[in-house]
């Protein structure tokens, strides 16, 4: 399956007829720096390759951005490259879907694979809602719903939220570095889901545009949802109820993309 590896530092040959790009080169977030800085410091390079990508690549090409701040990021890239449609693209809140996954996981004793339909909402920061209402796991055979099997609100209320949250910057911390292999898995998973789609019955987290969401998010965001994919196409799960807790949650990582977008949307002007 694999054929050729091409370096090269030429647009014309990066982008040309893309069928997927995977845009991971932003400049790495380190230790003390401020969400502001990066955003400024990649507006230039997001812009460049969302050019590159409307003037080369497949008009059905498929982005993922991956690079922090990805969300904004990923915005940019896909204002960057009018030609091809903003459902294309979508940024990885897969790594922090994963951590949700495997925290329950461990809590219960299970496997992460037994752990199924948490959901990611909003922007791949710590302000990002970790939200298990709707999650299920399978216990000794039997299918229930995480609240009811784990058994401790104020564990899932609180510090599981926190540890999901704040993970990348405890991985930071540790290594001096983001995270690298469980990053590489979480974008195997979201682009391997977007080929082949989602399996029935379940659902995953991606950071995509906003527009048309019944979840009150304001439109022209890039904000993670869950989703099903079908035929290389993301839908947003509808339907699913909203508690105060979590519209409170919600709301306030809309609000840090907003201003991210706003921030960013200045730089680009400039840029």
């Amino acid at each position: 399956l694999f054929l050729e590896v091409i370096p090269t530092d030429k647009e014309e040959v990066a982008f040309k007829d893309l069928d997927i790009a995977i845009l991971v080169g932003s400049m790495p977030r380190r230790e003390g720096m401020e969400r502001k800085d990066l955003l400024k410091a990649n507006v230039k390079i997001f812009k460049s390759q969302g050019a590159a990508l409307d003037k080369y690549a497949k008009k059905t090409v498929k982005v993922v951005v991956v690079g922090n701040p990805a969300n904004t990021n990923c915005l940019i890239a896909s204002k960057s490259a009018p030609s091809i449609p903003k459902e294309n693209f979508s940024c990885l809140t897969r790594l922090d879907h994963n951590r949700a996954k495997s925290q329950i996981a461990l809590k219960l004793g299970v496997s992460a694979n037994d752990v199924k339909n948490v959901i990611i909402w909003g922007n791949h920061s710590s302000t990002q809602y970790p939200d298990v209402n709707h999650a299920k796991v399978n216990v000794k055979g039997k299918e229930v719903g995480v609240y009811e099997a784990i058994k401790d609100d104020s564990w899932l209320k609180g510090d599981f939220i926190l540890t999901v949250q704040q993970r990348g910057a405890a991985v930071i911390k540790a290594r001096k570095l983001s995270s690298a292999m469980s990053a590489a898995k979480a974008i195997c998973d979201h682009v391997r889901d977007i080929w082949f789609g989602t399996p029935a019955g379940e659902f995953v987290s991606m950071g995509v545009i906003s527009d048309g969401n019944s979840y009150g998010v304001p439109e022209d965001l890039l904000y993670s949802f869950p989703v099903v994919i079908k035929d290389k196409t993301w839908k947003f799960v509808e339907g699913l109820p909203i508690n105060d807790f979590s519209r409170e949650k919600m709301d306030l990582t809309a609000k840090e993309l907003a201003e991210e977008k706003e921030t960013a949307v200045e730089f680009l002007s400039s840029a």
